[in-house]
């Protein structure tokens, strides 16, 4: 039998010491890492590249992961199963997932929203001139800027914009691209393919923004936000807080410098100057304001959805409000800056 000496026994206790100190701390930051589930080609993809870029992530005690996805429902998917921390979504979904018994919360991330575009050359100056046209929709018939321009046209120019016009369904890509043809009439998307296609030199007709405006609906509601489970709130707060923290940090620096975004340039594939600054100047106009999102004015909009969209588009648990029936919003929806 080999005796083992004085030294060679507090060598060998400090070796496994410091193998112990190393796998929890590796265990550690394991659990400080946050996978965000992320469309490839999603604007989300600049302010996750921002935050990793300039440490704004491990500055704030977690580092960033981003599990590029195909599109949205995968991204769902991966989230619900668990293969993925965060997500982003549009308020809307989280409230149903919510009201049917799934423990998620929102984090504000942008209210940024499309509009309704015509070529240069088209005579229309409102809804109604486009009668008889055919309009490229992206996002499906349940696209809430569509059912937010059907609702503006009805209440301002007794309009059935539905009724009153041909619509096609498609990617955002192509309705950007048969929109830039001349192929449409008109065309809704998504407000990113909408900075591009005013770069092309199409103008917007209505945007959404005015159109919730005169709805009585407060354009400053974010739609868009950072999709987290309950369950991780309570048992890892840090590591939201965090991510709260540094999607602030990214946007302050975006909006406020335009260092960042020549990084960003490759990830944006603007086909030139007039659209990188069409994209750079869109994504700044959709930042939030900090602070709590105000609860009211979110209900509104959640009633107006539920009206317009039924079922289909909120759940049943919240389907069958109209307008005026006041805030539906599930409790504990938002997760409020400073709680």
């Amino acid at each position: 039998m080999r005796l083992i000496g004085r030294r060679g026994l507090v060598a060998g206790l400090a070796l496994g010491l410091l193998g112990a100190v190393l796998a929890a701390g590796g265990a550690g930051a394991q659990d400080r890492v946050l996978r965000l589930a992320l469309l490839q080609v999603g604007t989300v993809t600049w302010e996750a590249e921002t935050i990793r870029a300039e440490g704004l992530d491990t500055a704030r005690g977690f580092r960033l992961e981003v599990l590029p996805m195909a599109g949205e429902q995968a991204a769902r998917v991966a989230f619900q199963a668990g293969g993925a921390d965060t997500m982003v979504a549009d308020f809307i979904w989280v409230a149903r997932q919510r009201a049917a018994g799934r423990d998620y919360v929102f984090v504000p991330y942008s209210r940024a929203v499309g509009g309704l575009m015509v070529p240069a050359d088209s005579p229309a100056t409102s809804l109604s001139d486009l009668a008889g046209s055919t309009i490229g929709i992206a996002g499906g018939p349940l696209d809430k800027s569509w059912l937010i321009l059907r609702a503006y046209a009805l209440q301002q120019e007794g309009f059935d914009l539905a009724a009153g016009t041909d619509q096609v369904f498609a990617a955002p890509p192509l309705i950007f691209r048969q929109a830039r043809s001349g192929a449409l009439g008109g065309a809704v998307n998504f407000w990113h393919f909408m900075a591009r296609m005013r770069a092309a030199g199409l103008r917007e007709l209505v945007s959404v923004s005015d159109a919730a405006g005169a709805l009585g609906l407060d354009p400053q509601t974010p739609l868009l936000g950072y999709v987290f489970r309950g369950e991780d709130l309570r048992a890892r707060p840090e590591l939201v807080r965090g991510m709260m923290a540094a999607s602030r940090a990214a946007k302050d620096l975006l909006a406020q410098s335009d260092a960042p975004w020549e990084r960003l340039r490759p990830l944006m594939n603007a086909a030139d100057d007039a659209e990188f600054a069409a994209l750079r100047e869109g994504f700044r106009a959709g930042i939030p304001a900090p602070g709590p999102v105000d609860e009211a004015a979110a209900g509104r909009l959640l009633s107006l959805m539920a009206d317009l969209g039924g079922a289909d588009l909120v759940g049943p648990d919240l389907a069958g409000a109209g307008p005026d029936a006041g805030p539906r919003l599930p409790p504990g929806l938002f997760v409020q800056p400073g709680i």
